[in-house]
């Protein structure tokens, strides 16, 4: 490594002689004085210089643009004026790289620049702390998502990406020419991960890219989002929505303990709830008209309504459960005594929906008539049909999709910033 200390680490190592792999975040010549500002992805540490305290070519060397990849040799010393109360003595400074080309966005917050310039510069855009930090939270959400799952002795599995029939019916699939054949970009794992279950795995779980073709512009929808997803076998509604609790927690808690740093740049706080309430979706349409909010029974819930929720409830989280049979996907399991209400429900998170689930139809007939009472064809999906003819368990399952997790964890105003390289309507580079 080029490297023996990541700044993080050089600030605590006062008296120690180190070597600094970074950026030129930003230059101060006061003449006869010299600061350099270092940033690597651990944070921003301070090179101090005097004029006849160095050598005069080390001296000349503390001037560099903007973005210049440096190494910097020296010895870590205890300093008044110097954020963290210490600095960098230097001893040797070696240009890596130099920029060729104007940088388009200014790292040092002093500047906002446009979400839109932002994302066309992602990867100079990540350099900053705000925008670093986003990740960094997403990254230990997903390893939360994944360790919590363990421990509860579920199966990491993998499923495909490319599909024959959509997974979810509709017309919003993504095509693709496989050889002689037209498939689609996979709208979920579901069917998979549903066949893993029947396949004797019993309790799974996956993170896994997702594509609609959904012609939105919204600041919560993506065009490819990262899920992560659970089926289990043996239970229900109830039992998958217990794991999700725990599991939605489990994260939240570890978020908060490893990313303090991060949430303090991102200027946002996280509670952990004790428990998160569960509602019947009955129950909060009549909440919402009671307050003058006007919803149909069977309509879903738009954002306004949701907002709205929010603030009737109080809660950050909470369960909506018993949604209409004629507005969930067709494989979820209607009520044995009310066939138009069935045991799907959404975990909502600071007024957004962030996560959906169901117990599923585990007998064939059940999802044949369910298929045809949408208006898909049942012979497209006879590979899946014919599984459950095995002999299927009952079996539920749920999915989160991780960018609006981040989004409302960072309290940030578009997902977009969520998604390291976004994929929407108008955008399909970088």
């Amino acid at each position: 490594m080029l490297r023996s200390h990541y700044v993080s680490q050089a600030k605590s190592s006062v008296g120690q002689e180190v070597t600094l792999a970074a950026w030129v975040n930003e230059v101060r010549d006061l003449g006869k004085v010299r600061f350099l500002l270092l940033r690597d992805k651990t944070g921003i540490i301070q090179v101090f210089a005097k004029k006849g305290g160095v050598p005069d070519d080390l001296f000349e060397k503390m001037v560099h643009p903007r973005e210049t990849v440096v190494l910097v040799k020296g010895k870590i010393v205890e300093s008044k004026i110097a954020s963290g109360g210490v600095e960098l003595q230097p001893s040797s400074i070696e240009v890596l790289n130099t920029p060729s080309i104007k940088i388009a966005l200014d790292l040092t917050g002093q500047v906002p620049s446009e979400l839109d310039v932002r994302l066309d510069n992602r990867y100079i855009d990540l350099r900053a702390p705000m925008a670093s930090s986003i990740f960094k939270i997403k990254s230990q959400a997903a390893r939360a998502f994944r360790e919590s799952l363990l421990a509860a002795e579920f199966t990491e599995i993998h499923p495909p990406c490319l599909v024959a029939a959509a997974t979810e019916g509709g017309a919003d699939l993504f095509k693709v020419q496989y050889f002689e054949r037209e498939a689609n970009l996979a709208q979920s794992p579901q069917l998979y991960k549903q066949l893993a279950v029947i396949g004797g795995m019993d309790k799974v779980f996956m993170t896994t890219p997702v594509f609609r073709a959904e012609k939105h512009n919204t600041l919560a929808h993506l065009n490819e989002v990262l899920q992560m997803d659970i089926e289990m076998g043996f239970c229900d509604e109830n039992d998958a929505m217990d794991v999700l609790e725990r599991t939605f927690l489990d994260i939240l808690k570890s978020v908060k303990a490893n990313c303090s740093t991060e949430l303090e740049i991102l200027k946002t706080e996280l509670v952990v709830p004790k428990k998160i309430n569960r509602h019947t979706y009955t129950s909060l349409v009549d909440k919402l008209n009671k307050a003058g909010v006007s919803m149909e029974w069977g309509d879903d819930f738009d954002r306004e309504k949701e907002a709205k929720l929010q603030e009737l409830l109080g809660e950050e989280a909470y369960f909506i459960t018993e949604w209409p049979t004629a507005i969930r996907a067709f494989y979820s399991m209607p009520d044995e005594k009310n066939p138009k209400i069935c045991k799907a429900f959404d975990l909502m998170y600071r007024g957004l929906e962030l996560s959906s689930g169901a117990q599923r139809i585990h007998v064939p007939e059940l999802i044949i008539e369910q298929l045809k009472s949408r208006d898909l064809d049942p012979s497209a999906f006879e590979f899946y049909i014919n599984a459950f003819r095995t002999g299927a368990p009952p079996h539920a399952g749920w999915s989160i999709g991780i960018e609006r997790l981040v989004m409302k964890m960072c309290n940030l105003n578009n997902i977009r910033e969520a998604a390291m390289f976004p994929r929407d309507r108008h955008r399909l580079t970088p």
